[in-house]
């Protein structure tokens, strides 16, 4: 995965960042024994997957016609076709 890229965009960072967020929330309240808070964190741990499939919508992801791996594929499959 480190030479496709994958993941190195403003969706996924901010996704990822939110949902690390709750889950620290959630661990926390768990240790305490708090059922409320341990259920409010994993709700922002899922709004961390909302929002990052947002941006990514809204243009902040990294398209899958231009991701390097596809683009390898095609490129095999052009030059299997000429010869």
């Amino acid at each position: 995965m480190a030479g496709s890229s994958h993941g190195h965009t403003p969706a996924a960072w901010t996704g990822v960042i939110i949902a690390f967020i709750g889950f620290c929330i959630a661990g926390m309240f768990m240790v305490a024994a708090r059922p409320a808070g341990f259920w409010v964190g994993m709700a922002v741990v899922l709004l961390g997957g909302v929002v990052g499939y947002i941006m990514r919508m809204m243009g902040l992801g990294q398209p899958k016609q231009n991701h390097p791996v596809h683009q390898v594929a095609d490129d095999r499959t052009a030059a299997g076709a000429q010869g």
